[in-house]
């Protein structure tokens, strides 16, 4: 098994404001694009008040389509970072090239590097510059050491770097892409950084989240990211696989005694492993 740099340990771990992202569970959550100050202001405050801490929401979207809706850019990033100060909660946003960071930089807590990108390295090296984290997430038909090598070009300068599992492609028609769990065991083992896993992408569709979000908190992972939206129908981007806020909301309450149960298992064998004296 190759050696990385990413398994050395880092003292605090990677620290978004008062959040120590290597500790835990967090719930990332959100649209998948910022469509107008109602919609995401909607969205914040319900999330905020189901405990949610970081505030997903894109400004610039590489869509498939050229005719696809492409975001707000500036304005999206200044009505994201407004929503979540308002609710006191912390933001991401994806850029996609030095421009985009620049632009990004007053406005986000924490840059996103999109799929498409994962191996745009000179994207990569010009985010090991910044003092921000970066999310970065794993390539469609990425392996695990390929994602792991992507994440070195960030922590060249930046040891601030969470990884997100969000599916690779497959022949199964029924999710949107299939979303590998496996992958994500072999990232807790084989590095320090914090893995989350994005819901939402890799799945397509809402209604099988519930189950795979508390597999994610059995599994060890330290957090979800999920789409959310006051009107998934009438969304500009991804509707289908966005929750209704009152569904986001009751995942995310019905996720609470799955990650206390979580806390109370870690804390019960660490008690054991430690020696009596």
């Amino acid at each position: 098994m190759a050696l990385y740099s990413a398994r050395r340990e880092f003292n605090g771990g990677v620290r978004v404001g008062d959040l120590n992202l290597n500790a835990g569970f967090h719930v990332i959550a959100g649209p998948c694009s910022v469509e107008s100050v109602g919609q995401i202001n909607a969205a914040a405050a319900v999330l905020a008040e189901h405990g949610v801490r970081i505030l997903r929401g894109g400004a610039f979207k590489p869509r498939t389509s050229p005719y696809s809706f492409q975001g707000l850019a500036e304005d999206g990033l200044r009505l994201l970072a407004n929503a979540a100060r308002a609710n006191g909660m912390l933001c991401v946003s994806e850029v996609m090239d030095a421009e985009s960071i620049e632009l990004a930089a007053p406005f986000v807590d924490v840059f996103q590097v999109g799929a498409r990108n994962m191996q745009n390295f000179s994207l990569l090296k010009r985010l090991a510059k910044q003092g921000k984290p970066v999310l970065l997430k794993r390539g469609m038909a990425a392996t695990v050491e390929e994602f792991l090598l992507a994440a070195e070009y960030v922590l060249q300068g930046n040891d601030h770097v969470i990884l997100c599992e969000r599916g690779v492609r497959s022949f199964e028609p029924l999710t949107r892409n299939m979303l590998d769990l496996a992958g994500v065991a072999l990232l807790l083992r084989m590095s320090h950084l914090p893995v989350v896993v994005d819901l939402s992408h890799s799945t397509g569709r809402t209604d099988i989240v519930p189950e795979l979000a508390r597999a994610c908190v059995a599994m060890g992972a330290h957090g979800i990211m999920v789409e959310a939206h006051p009107d998934p129908n009438n969304a500009l981007c991804d509707g289908a696989q966005a929750m209704p806020l009152e569904v986001a909301a009751k995942m995310i309450d019905d996720l609470q005694p799955w990650i206390e149960l979580r806390a109370k298992t870690q804390s019960d064998a660490a008690a054991q492993a430690t020696p009596a004296r």
